[in-house]
């Protein structure tokens, strides 16, 4: 039989160790033994099994449509994924096609029984996991609690000391970036010099931080640097918590994290360690007061209306930044790589545009196309036509009929796992409430969409309604302040690309969304409308 291969390692530690290799090894020599023959291999190295998301697990997935291998062999169960739900959905999406999924240390399941013990068996692997993982954090919570440094990177000006057999880690300071560390207070604190120009003095003395590409000290390094009590003898543990970036810098279709920003806690959760001081307290908050006074003094932060603001990018791929120089007389987009790379030349060699000509052009054109009789009256139309010929996506509607109906089963699999004393009555209440959640809100998303088949559609509007709609319309628009047209920007721009020579503009104006348009007779009890 033509078979696929699947591996996983999670961690660059695993990589190096080369698991993944031991993995593949164990897999084909078990297809030697059965006398299959590997057609294709696929590798997720670095990637955690709570993640679905892994791009060779997704081509794998791709693959089954074009029948190029007759079934997929994995290593053990939790290669696939570390959620037993996760190995369920795919077996049963593969299975759908025809393809089983061997493992190397599980034997396929025979019959229905098996099964049940198959799924049981991953639902306590997945308890188990995360009683491993609470039990580290509970750990972690004592040893800071009893006074003991929880990391692995210590702050510069610092060395971590790890953990022996009988003592646990802590802090040492490094004598050599404890001297950097009190300079860079003094410097600010003393000596009043801005963060800009505290760069360009480490920049001349040759002192460069512990990690950095371009061997650079940047403004938020320095600033966190000057922020951190570790200096007077304190550190803390449990002071933030990892989550979901609302704003990701990189539209990733792969993330290896998905929890890739942190936010701090409430100060009251936090977990104060003492360690060795490196500053004096009178020097450290005379240094914080000193950044507060220079923020507040920067002409750079000396308010300016730019309409493009966050919106804005040079053609070399940076951001473009507002700047208004004469304290304002002139406003310009200025590249952001020559803030970026100080105190190092600019890779970006492109000139500023005008900040007003560049809001006036896109304005004009936005308001224009905002208050078009024509563009409105064909999108109009389109949307009309739309929710005419729009029927509930049956493909949408099986695949939750059929996730229902799987929901159904495992419920009752946990009923027989429990009538045969598999599990106590307290884990089936708690795997049950569950499940019933789950499916509870599946309904709710089927009846969601039936209610979509049955709502009004809508007729075209008159001609002479459009073009009244429109000549208020621009009414409007005229007459409103910055800020509603800075909301109107951030909303339907997406991005703009800007060099002095053009200005590209990238989005969508949202004009027949439901909740934007509504269709108003006005007028109707007038007398010229009961004539006619």
């Amino acid at each position: 039989m033509n078979v696929a291969l699947y591996a996983r390692v999670s961690t660059g530690r695993q990589e190096n160790e080369q698991t993944i290799e031991t993995q593949i090894m164990a897999i084909k020599d078990f297809c030697k033994q059965k006398g299959h023959t590997i057609i294709k291999e696929y590798r997720d190295e670095g990637w955690s099994g709570t993640i679905l998301a892994r791009p060779a697990l997704d081509e794998l997935r791709i693959d089954t449509s074009s029948h190029i291998w007759e079934a997929v062999v994995i290593y053990d169960p939790d290669r696939l994924a570390r959620k037993y739900s996760y190995q369920e959905l795919i077996i049963d999406e593969l299975a759908d096609k025809n393809i089983p999924v061997l493992f190397v240390t599980t034997p396929a399941p025979k019959d229905d029984t098996d099964k049940l013990l198959y799924g049981v068996k991953g639902l306590f692997a997945e308890y188990e996991r995360a009683r491993i993982a609470e039990r580290f954090r509970l750990g972690k919570l004592r040893k800071a609690r009893e006074g003991n440094v929880v990391t692995s990177q210590a702050p510069y000006g610092y060395r971590y000391i790890v953990k022996t057999v009988d003592k646990h880690g802590y802090y040492d300071i490094d004598q050599f970036e404890a001297n950097i560390v009190k300079m860079i207070f003094d410097w600010i604190g003393n000596k009043k010099l801005t963060i800009r120009k505290l760069i360009k003095e480490l920049q001349r003395l040759n002192i460069h931080p512990r990690k950095s590409k371009r061997g650079v000290w940047s403004s938020g390094t320095l600033s966190n640097l000057l922020k951190n009590e570790t200096y007077i003898g304190k550190t803390y543990y449990n002071r933030s918590i990892a989550v979901v970036p609302k704003v990701p810098l990189k539209m990733e279709k792969y993330k290896k994290v998905k929890k890739s920003s942190r936010t701090l806690k409430p100060k009251e959760e936090w977990i104060s360690i003492p360690c060795p001081r490196i500053i004096e307290d009178g020097l450290f908050y005379k240094t914080k007061n000193q950044l507060k006074i220079n923020f507040e003094l920067c002409e750079r932060n000396k308010k300016n209306e730019y309409l493009l603001a966050d919106k804005i990018r040079c053609i070399c791929g940076s951001t473009r930044a507002g700047e208004g120089p004469q304290k304002g007389k002139h406003l310009y987009y200025r590249c952001t790589s020559r803030v970026k790379n100080y105190p190092l030349p600019s890779k970006c060699y492109e000139r500023g545009v005008n900040a007003r000509i560049a809001d006036k052009l896109v304005w004009d054109k936005v308001s224009t196309l905002m208050s078009s009789p024509h563009l409105i009256k064909d999108q109009a139309k389109r949307y009309i036509d739309q929710l005419h010929d729009k029927k509930a996506d049956t493909t949408v509607i099986e695949a939750l009929s059929k996730q229902l109906e799987s929901i159904k089963e495992e419920e009752k699999r946990y009923a027989k796992a429990y009538g045969s004393q598999l599990i106590s009555y307290s884990q089936f209440e708690s795997l049950a409430k569950d499940t019933r959640a789950r499916g509870i809100g599946i309904e709710e998303q089927l009846q969601q969409l039936k209610i979509e088949q049955q709502k009004t559609h809508f007729s075209l509007p008159a001609s002479g309604d459009i073009a009244s709609f429109c000549k208020k319309a621009l009414e409007v628009i005229d007459n409103l302040d910055f800020n509603s047209k800075r909301a109107i920007i951030r909303e339907i721009v997406d991005k703009i690309t800007a060099s002095q020579k053009e200005l590209q503009v990238y989005g969508y104006l949202p004009i027949l969304k439901e909740d934007n348009v509504k269709y108003i007779s006005e007028c109707r009890d007038c007398r010229v409308a009961e004539c006619g």
